[in-house]
């Protein structure tokens, strides 16, 4: 089982940036895929980037590609995204999920994950 935790939403206004953190935990000693999704309020959760196990390859959804950047320091169990430029579209909750490295990263795009956080919630006033 594997463990994750986000932190580092909150309030900021458009065009500001923010930093979020993925802390994971428990069996993570063999490596694991790390994605990034939100939900804003009434809709349905959409995928935002994933980073693979080793750090070296990643993949953005199109509404984020140039403004946000996921990266990861295993020594410290820890993935981020980080948001600039941010838009008032962006309040939504975000949450980060881990999947072993028998899924192809790539998987993350669809969900494809097997442990979820709870979620952090950023907000952006225009």
């Amino acid at each position: 089982q594997v463990q994750v935790v986000e932190s580092g939403g909150g309030l900021v206004q458009a065009g500001d940036s923010l930093r979020l953190s993925c802390v994971a935990s428990g069996r993570t000693g063999s490596g694991y895929h790390i994605g990034w999704f939100r939900q804003p309020p009434g809709k349905e959760r959409e995928f935002v980037a994933t980073i693979n196990w080793s750090g070296d390859s990643t993949i953005y959804a199109n509404s984020v590609k140039g403004r946000f950047t996921i990266s990861r320091d295993n020594a410290k169990n820890t993935a981020y995204l980080q948001m600039d430029s941010l838009k008032s579209g962006a309040t939504a909750v975000y949450s980060c999920a881990a999947s072993g490295t028998l899924r192809p990263f790539a998987a993350a795009r669809v969900g494809l994950l097997d442990y979820w956080g709870k979620g952090t919630l950023v907000t952006v006033s225009s």
